[in-house]
Order: structure tokens, then C-alpha cells, then sequence
């Protein structure tokens, strides 16, 4: 076990120098420039230049880069161009707010997906299995951004039982009127992921269902109940534990496209803002940290997988 950790963490060091590499090179190649964001119409071009040295803007790609990799080496996530508020504080900020929805989320998609999976898997080509996997299908294929307006348009504006954006209500700090903002972008984000969980359990399923210990415990008189929730649900669980590793990284980097909808104040309204500024330091903390969740998760998503199968065994 500690020698997964520590070879873990040493793979982690090149994996995040190239992640930073690909980040950087995209964003220079990216039209646009941020100092225009402080160009006003009458400004004199020496001033403009001065801006953009100031900013350190003024100096070669490659050089930017070092000297940005430089500081990230100290723990320092460097100074966001627009406000120039610390790009690390920014992200733990708004860490919270991404953390709760997106955990959220996850849970209560992993929560439904289990049975319905199950239940699927195991009545293969049933009307059961058709009408989740209908579900799944809707679930893959409709823009969330789309779900979020049509629940937002149903819900908040026709029925008015749920507000439409923000985190909190001006004036009230409960943590009811958070839940109660949380519904709507909690929902969309775990329909989303319940349709890809959904079909890996009831593939999962429907494979084990062949398995030689199935037949044994029909054979010995089990329910089929009992079959799928005692002992097939654990040889489908990996696939799950796989996913819930690979979904560290949306705990940071959030669910961009939803957060702006419902204009939920997280990670991935900031780093909306910050593409559209083209605010280079909080792009690469940003995607920096969403990396090193998204390592974390896969490393502890194998460290999972001896618990759940004793036969996986952690060694080289």
C-alpha cells in the first residue's frame, strides 16, 4: 500500500508538468489579449505597453511560462490579471460552494444509480430495462444547459417554488435557503452523471448475472434480491469507484456551463469569468488544482479497489 502512495505521488510531479504545458500553450495560442481589458478608447499606445509590462505580458511565451512555473514551485499561484486578487485565495473561496453542489450531485446520483442499474441489468430487455435505459439515453444525450433552462422556466418562473440563481437569498443566512437554491443545479448536475453510472452498473450486472456463483445461489434457494444487493452488487461496484475517482477532478473545476446558468457562485463561474478576461494565472490554478484532484482520485479510487475485491492485490 504505501508503495502505490509514494509511486503515485512521484508520477504525479510529470503529469502535472505536462498538464501545465498543454494548459499554457493553449491558452497563448488562444486569440485575444487581457490588457485590452484595461485599454481605454483615449489611451496612448506608451501606456498600453506600459500595462502590458507591468502585467509581464511584454516578455516571451516560454519565459512567462518559467517564470510561472517558478512560482508555482513556492506554493504560489500567482495574482489574477483583472482584479489582481491572489488566484489561490480566489479558488478556496469558491471551493466550498463547488465542493457542496458538486458532492451533492455525485451522491445522489450514485444513490439512484445503484438499484436502477441493478434492477435493469437484471431484467434484461424487460420493461424495466427499457424505461431506464430510456432514461439513460435522455440523460447522455440532452444539454444540460438546455435541462437547466427548462427547469428553471418550469419550476422557478411558472410554479414558483424554487429560485432561479445564486446561492442565497439577499438578507437571510440559513442553511434551508441554501438547500433550497442548491435543487435546481444539483439536480441537472446528477442527472447527468446518474445516465453514465446507470449504464455501467447495468452492464456490470448483466455480466456477473452469468457468473458461476449466481447459479449456486439460485441453486441453494436465494432470493433474487438477495442475489443482486448482497453479492452482485459488489463485483459492480468497481466501475462505480472508477467514475467517483475520475469525478475528483469536478469537485474543483466544477460543472462550468451549469454554475453560470444558475449563476452559482463556484470554481466554474470563475473560471467562466476568467476565460472571458482572459485571465491567464486563474485559467492555469484553475486547472492546475482540477488535476491534482482529478491524480488524487484515481489514486485513492485504486487504494478502494482492495477493499472492495480482496482478490485485486496492490503490488507493482
Amino acid at each position: 500500500m504505501r508503495q502505490l502512495i509514494v509511486r503515485r505521488l512521484l508520477q504525479t510531479l510529470p503529469m502535472l508538468f505536462f498538464v501545465s504545458v498543454v494548459c499554457f500553450t493553449m491558452i497563448k495560442l488562444a486569440p485575444g489579449d487581457p490588457v485590452l481589458s484595461f485599454v481605454t478608447p483615449n489611451m496612448h499606445a506608451d501606456d498600453i505597453e506600459r500595462i502590458r509590462h507591468n502585467l509581464g505580458l511584454d516578455k516571451p511565451a516560454y519565459i512567462q511560462y518559467f517564470i510561472w512555473l517558478k512560482e508555482m514551485a513556492k506554493g504560489n499561484f500567482g495574482y489574477s490579471l483583472v482584479n489582481h486578487q491572489p488566484v489561490l485565495g480566489q479558488i478556496l473561496e469558491r471551493l466550498p460552494a463547488t465542493a457542496g453542489l458538486m458532492g451533492s450531485a455525485i451522491a445522489l446520483a450514485v444513490l439512484l444509480a445503484i438499484p436502477l442499474g441493478l434492477i435493469a441489468g437484471a431484467n434484461r430487455n424487460r420493461w424495466a430495462d427499457k424505461l431506464i435505459n430510456f432514461i439513460s439515453y435522455v440523460g447522455i444525450s440532452i444539454p444540460l444547459f438546455w435541462l437547466a433552462i427548462l427547469l428553471m422556466y418550469l419550476f422557478a418562473i411558472k410554479l414558483h417554488l424554487l429560485p432561479s440563481m445564486g446561492m442565497r437569498t439577499i438578507g437571510v443566512e440559513s442553511a434551508a435557503d441554501v438547500l433550497k437554491h442548491g435543487i435546481l443545479p444539483c439536480s441537472v448536475l446528477a442527472f447527468g452523471f446518474l445516465a453514465g453510472y446507470v449504464r455501467y452498473i447495468r452492464s456490470g450486472t448483466i455480466g456477473q448475472l452469468k457468473e458461476e456463483y449466481v447459479q449456486i445461489q439460485y441453486a441453494f434457494g436465494s432470493k433474487k434480491s438477495t442475489i443482486l444487493f448482497r453479492h452482485v452488487m459488489k463485483h459492480v461496484l468497481l466501475p462505480v469507484i472508477t467514475l467517483l475517482g475520475m469525478s475528483m477532478g469536478d469537485l474543483v473545476a466544477g460543472a462550468i456551463v451549469t454554475e453560470t446558468v444558475f449563476s452559482w457562485p463556484g470554481i466554474g463561474s470563475l473560471g467562466m469569468t476568467a476565460v472571458k478576461g482572459m485571465d491567464y494565472p486563474v485559467i492555469m490554478g484553475i486547472t492546475l488544482f482540477s488535476s491534482l484532484m482529478l491524480i488524487f482520485g484515481n489514486m485513492v479510487a485504486d487504494i478502494l479497489y482492495s477493499f472492495v475485491d480482496p482478490r485485486i492485490k496492490l503490488k507493482g
